[in-house]
C-alpha cells in the first residue's frame, strides 16, 4: 500500500519560512515529485516538481522564494518556502509518479498572516 505523509505546515507571519516534507512508503522508482496547493473555490495549482534525475520546475508565482528537493533514499520530497505572502495560503499537497500511477498526500495547512 502507497502512502504519502506530509509534514511541516502550519501558522507564519509574512516573511518567515517553512519547509514542507512528505515521505512516501510502500513504493520505489518514483519518476515524479511535485507539490501542489489548493485554496477555498480553485483547483490545485501546480507550485513545484523534480524528477528522478533532480530536474525542477518552479511555479513563476512562487519562483526565487520556493526551492524543491528530494531525497531518493528516502523516497522523500521537500518544499523549502521562504519570503512567504499571505496569498501563499493553502492546503499543499505533494503528489508523486511512478509505473504504478498516481498518489496523493493528505494535504497540509500553510497560513501566512500580514
Amino acid at each position: 500500500q502507497v502512502q504519502l505523509v506530509e509534514s511541516g505546515g502550519g501558522l507564519v507571519q509574512a516573511g518567515e519560512s517553512l519547509r514542507l516534507s512528505c515521505a512516501a512508503s510502500g513504493i520505489s522508482s518514483i519518476n515524479l515529485m511535485r507539490w501542489f496547493r489548493q485554496t477555498p473555490g480553485n483547483e490545485r495549482v501546480l507550485v513545484a516538481t523534480i524528477s528522478s534525475g533532480g530536474t525542477t520546475g518552479i511555479a513563476e508565482s512562487v519562483k526565487g522564494r520556493f526551492t524543491i528537493s528530494r531525497d531518493n533514499a528516502k523516497n522523500t520530497v521537500y518544499l523549502q518556502m521562504n519570503s512567504l505572502k499571505p496569498e501563499d495560503t493553502a492546503v499543499y499537497y505533494c503528489n508523486i509518479m511512478s509505473a504504478r500511477g498516481s498518489f496523493w498526500g493528505q494535504g497540509t495547512q500553510v497560513t501566512v498572516s500580514s
